[in-house]
């Protein structure tokens, strides 16, 4: 019994195999890997990013505009919010003092869109960085697997051949290492393709979010300071009455 245990271990069945079927195990490993690097730093990522969103709220709260960038955290161009209200502002600025220049013939609305899109795009951007990668893995980690299952059953056939005969010593060890390579693609894909689909969602609710903040940041510097509240506004029957 104990033989036959030490026979067919992870051990014997690597020790077994050739260039190829080593290449394709290491492939797998190296495939889990990155998959898995990529997830948890892009999971720690999006926990802060939700962390800065839930700031984004407090930004509205602010007496004056420098002291609602104060509430965006940290300080660099990794906060989007913060990227979004810097260059939203320095957008209007400049535009305020480069009218002699060839975007002074845009509106201010179109400008500051136009600034504020390329924001939002370059943060898409570093937000959908390596997810690439759990794709990739995800669609191809199954079929290196049976690669590797198909040269294992191979390896079986070539020991039935040269026995003469099926017997257990000689199918064993190779059918063995074939279905290890099946598990092995499929314990590689599968974390991937649920990683993928998790961060996918994430990225669209962060997404959503700072693209509702630059809708507001938008009016806020178009209008060049704050709405006025409700209370301050007459109703349209009002005006008629005090015009009359």
């Amino acid at each position: 019994m104990n033989e036959t245990t030490q026979t067919f271990d992870m051990a014997h069945i690597w020790a077994q195999g050739d260039a190829i079927s080593h290449a394709v195990a290491i492939m797998l490993v190296l495939m889990s890997v990155a998959s898995w690097s990529v997830m948890i730093v892009k999971a720690w990522n999006l926990m802060k990013l939700r962390q800065m969103s839930a700031q984004a709220k407090a930004f509205w709260h602010a007496t004056s505009f420098e002291a609602g960038l104060s509430t965006l955290t940290p300080t660099t161009a990794d906060n989007p919010f913060r990227d979004l209200a810097v260059r939203g502002s320095e957008a209007v600025q400049h535009h305020v003092t480069h009218q002699d220049e060839l975007h002074g013939v845009l509106n201010l609305n179109d400008w500051l869109t136009s600034t504020l899109r390329q924001s939002i795009d370059e943060s898409t951007s570093r937000f959908q960085a390596g997810l690439s990668i759990l794709a990739s893995v995800g669609s191809t980690a199954p079929f290196i697997g049976l690669f590797g299952t198909v040269w294992g059953i191979y390896h079986a056939l070539i020991g039935i051949g040269s026995a003469g005969q099926a017997t257990l010593d000689k199918v064993a060890g190779p059918v063995g290492e074939s279905l290890v390579m099946t598990a092995g693609g499929l314990a590689v894909a599968i974390p991937a393709v649920l990683g993928y689909n998790a961060l996918v969602r994430g990225n669209k609710e962060i997404l959503g979010r700072l693209k509702h903040f630059a809708h507001d940041l938008h009016a806020y510097l178009v209008t060049g300071g704050k709405i006025r509240s409700a209370r301050n506004v007459l109703p349209l029957n009002a005006r008629k009455g005090a015009a009359q």
